[in-house]
């Protein structure tokens, strides 16, 4: 059970040590600010576990309570009655900014394609990375349907058979429809459409795609069945959200100006409140990530696209659910939320900058060997893209479909490039259904078949 932090904040506690434990004053004043020494924003439930042995508790508590006031930022006000929101600047807040503002933006996507050199394959790769939030945003809602499973089904664009594969299918359609409208200035009709496309034929009287909550019987519970949320009163739902979008479209990215936010702090911000509004009768985590990456999109931020952060957050949906408890529980103060969520992102972004370094490295170990094999002048541009994402274990499988839409050319084509590859006995094909399949020969038969 989460310790709450205490009302009954000291006024002044340093005239209260002054008073009873003069001696011990220096000790309490090193714990004068927000974050400890490992730069950990700590909440209540954790702080009573890692002061010096001798301090009173409620005094320590004081002291960092007042070194946070002093530094936090308001955000905005949400809830009914409405409470101002803060946070604070914290190490790990700062370093996924920086990491955003380098790694994240259109223009260093760009540079990075580039950098490998061949666009046909970069475009293969990320157009799989595009899935891996969907399906993952999905199971951190219980979906039960594995990733590669989850893969086959929106690479062979099949038709979803089970409520699990039409959530996956949905989320992918929300991250899409994300991508389309981000020019968009957002709007409780924005918010709404989000829902709608996610949600829609999964289990329509469950829930109610596009349609705000009408009733205030929707609670958050734990694991274990305990509740541990209970949203503002749908009556002035709609006003709120309107609230939201209002703030959403005010520009506060002017530098110089004192209201200044980065756009990854109201991304994080709009993640947070579609949560805690739980504006839906359910899908509202689909929507509040799918609301992040949207805000990301607007800002020109493209490479997440490319980024999936509920890969690592189904990792421990635990501390995902107490970061949004931490934030409730002290004041709404949302530091904890966004200082998670930071964490998150920049462990994204360095995958990120992992699968771009290999493929890298991948294209240039490939291109030697196709050289020196004497196979790269009897490839087209296509089949070498082809070849490249499968040996590089981007893709296990390909159809014709699935290619001629990730390489944009038509269905005839996409048929020659795969049996192409067939006939020089880079890839093997079976029939699954109605549908052939095809894949890459083990790298030992390759060689061994072109060594005779």
């Amino acid at each position: 059970m989460m310790a709450l932090p205490p009302t009954d904040i000291e006024p002044n506690p340093i005239q209260r040590i002054a008073d009873s434990c003069p001696g011990k004053l220096s000790e309490y004043l090193d714990l004068f600010h927000p974050v400890d020494s490992k730069g950990r924003y700590l909440h209540y439930d954790e702080l009573q576990y890692r002061i010096p042995k001798g301090l009173d508790l409620h005094l320590v508590w004081s002291f960092v309570k007042l070194a946070r006031k002093m530094q936090q930022k308001s955000l905005l006000f949400l809830g009914e009655p409405a409470k101002n929101c803060s946070f604070y600047l914290t190490p790990a807040i700062q370093k996924a900014i920086s990491e955003t503002d380098r790694h994240a933006t259109t223009a260093s996507l760009e540079w990075m394609c580039s950098k490998i050199g061949e666009q046909l394959y970069v475009k293969y790769l990320l157009n799989d990375l595009i899935e891996d939030e969907a399906i993952s945003s999905s199971q951190l809602e219980g979906a039960a349907t594995t990733t590669k499973t989850a893969k086959e089904l929106l690479k062979h664009q099949r038709k979803p058979r089970t409520p699990d594969e039409r959530m996956i299918l949905g989320n992918f359609k929300m991250m899409r429809f994300a991508w389309e409208n981000r020019h968009k200035s957002l709007s409780n009709e924005i918010i709404a459409s989000l829902h709608k496309v996610g949600v829609e034929d999964i289990d329509d009287s469950k829930y109610r795609p596009g349609v705000f909550r009408t009733s205030n019987d929707v609670e958050v519970v734990d694991g274990e069945g305990n509740t541990v949320h209970i949203p503002p009163s749908f009556e002035s739902l709609g006003k709120r959200l309107q609230n939201l979008c209002d703030w959403a479209n005010e520009d506060h990215h002017d530098v110089e100006s004192q209201d200044y936010i980065h756009p990854l702090i109201k991304a994080i911000v709009l993640h947070f409140t579609i949560g805690f509004e739980h504006p839906f009768h359910d899908g509202n985590g689909r929507v509040a990530r799918a609301l992040f990456y949207w805000y990301m999109f607007k800002n020109d931020f493209a490479a997440f696209r490319y980024i999936a952060i509920s890969v690592l957050l189904k990792s421990a949906p635990a501390k995902y659910g107490r970061s949004y408890l931490f934030s409730e529980s002290d004041e709404m103060d949302l530091t904890y939320f966004i200082n998670y969520q930071c964490g998150i992102i920049s462990r994204a972004i360095s995958e990120f900058k992992r699968l771009h370094k290999k493929a890298l490295h991948d294209t240039e170990e490939f291109n030697t060997w196709l050289w020196s094999s004497d196979l790269y002048k009897q490839l087209s541009d296509k089949q070498r893209t082809v070849f490249q994402v499968a040996k590089n274990g981007v893709a296990p499988a390909f159809t014709v479909a699935n290619v001629q839409d990730n390489l944009g050319c038509s269905y005839n084509t996409a048929a020659k490039v795969l049996n192409g590859l067939v006939d020089l006995r880079l890839f093997a094909k079976k029939k699954q259904g109605k549908t052939w399949v095809y894949a890459m020969r083990p790298k030992r038969e390759i060689q061994s078949s072109w060594s005779r």
